[in-house]
């Protein structure tokens, strides 16, 4: 029996959004739902106090930042992530599989998870070889039984396969966490990209096996399977069916695409998973996306982009992001975004001014970061709740694209 359930409440009539309630050990969820990045066990910038009062309902950790600092036997010893971090609702964790990504194929490149459609492509490693394994600077090296790396804290080394990613995350003790994963750069070849896709679907099984074997684990954290092939649609659908014939208690959509080609991707890969399971899109913060999201079905979300570009000073507005470094806005007296409905989500930073908050980025302030943060959060978590109460008005449509207009267009 899982340890979650998900009901759906409301879809819409034509498309794939939906609406629903995701139960965990630790409260509900109210679907779709942005998750905040706790990537250390913290929100950079926010208290986890503040958090409900930005409209947040469940947190993301990271499995390898985790490992690496302060160990996950600590996190065990204190009760687990959630107390850890004095955090009341839901948690999870991912399974350290994007590190493979980051510290490996992407690691000294400037590649994320989308590209351009005509961007160079670039050689990505695929195995062990020794010559590249003994190259300054490269930090991961995959191979069919997991990924060997080498700490960024002090260089030590550390291996990662999937049951030692799930023995990490039991002790984490998230309310649901992910099976470990190759996440392959947006530039990988066809090739790579399906023989990654190969071992991701290895690992999945050995994720859940080594899962299953610990029956208390089974009673309190749900295994999210997922989703990889990367912007090909053929093996995102031949992906989703097979993680969704493992058994998991939820999907994850992972893996890196072209802008281009996002949709279709997804698309392909939705259409093979069953309705009845949550579904997670894994690293997906750019507003847009977001509601392409869950227009295609997604219930939850995560990403580090609303604290992130908050912390260099920029902000979203209804009208798109803003930098608050240039020099229009040194005595801009208007409050951040004077065109939001100030609620409950946004009372922490309604009353500061741009000329403000511009004046504490430029001075190096740390409270400047933190107010961008705290509204970045805000507005992405409202623009969530914002599409769910939508989709139960029965008017998501016209409410995703009255957003596109204003903020890409206005």
């Amino acid at each position: 029996m899982s340890a979650i359930s998900f009901r759906i409440e409301q879809r819409v009539s034509q498309g794939g959004a939906r609406a629903g309630v995701l139960t965990t050990p630790h409260g509900a969820i109210q679907t779709p739902a942005f998750v905040p990045v706790g990537t250390k066990a913290n929100v950079k910038g926010i208290l986890p106090t503040a958090l409900p009062a930005l409209g947040a309902q469940v947190v993301l950790a990271n499995t390898y930042h985790l490992y690496l600092q302060p160990g996950e036997q600590i996190v065990k010893d204190a009760g687990g992530l959630a107390k850890f971090m004095n955090w009341t609702g839901p948690t999870m964790t991912d399974s350290g599989g994007f590190q493979v990504f980051s510290l490996g194929a992407a690691f000294g490149k400037t590649i994320s998870k989308f590209i351009k459609a005509d961007a160079p492509q670039e050689e990505a490693l695929v195995t062990f070889d020794e010559s590249v394994a003994s190259q300054h600077g490269q930090l991961a090296i995959i191979d069919d039984e997991g990924v060997s790396f080498t700490s960024h804290l002090d260089g030590s080394l550390h291996r990662f396969t999937p049951e030692r990613s799930v023995e990490i995350q039991h002790a984490l003790g998230a309310d649901m966490f992910f099976a470990f994963d190759e996440c392959t750069s947006p530039t990988a070849p066809y090739e790579y990209q399906r023989e990654a896709m190969k071992r991701t679907h290895r690992w999945a099984t050995r994720s859940l096996k080594a899962h299953r074997q610990n029956l208390e684990a089974g009673k309190q954290q749900a295994l999210f399977g997922i989703v990889q092939g990367g912007r090909f649609e053929d093996l995102r659908r031949e992906s989703a069916r097979e993680i969704a014939s493992l058994g998991f208690d939820g999907i994850g959509i992972g893996g890196s695409f072209s802008k281009e080609d996002m949709r279709g991707a997804l698309q392909a890969a939705v259409s093979e998973l069953p309705e009845e399971l949550p579904k997670h899109f894994l690293g997906i913060g750019e507003p847009g996306d977001i509601l392409e999201g869950v227009a295609n079905g997604m219930d939850l979300f995560d990403c580090v982009a609303p604290t992130r570009i908050g912390r260099h000073g920029s902000i979203y507005t209804k009208r798109g992001v803003i930098h608050l470094k240039g020099e229009q806005y040194r005595s801009d007296f208007s409050p951040l975004d004077s065109e939001l409905d100030v609620g409950l989500t946004m009372s922490h930073t309604s009353g500061f001014t741009k000329a403000y908050v511009a004046h504490l980025i430029r001075s190096g302030e740390m409270l400047g970061s933190i107010i961008c943060s705290m509204h970045n959060m805000g507005f992405i978590l409202n623009l969530v709740d914002g599409a769910r109460q939508a989709i139960l008005d029965g008017r998501f449509d016209t409410y995703r694209a009255d957003f596109i207009r204003d903020y890409y267009h206005g």
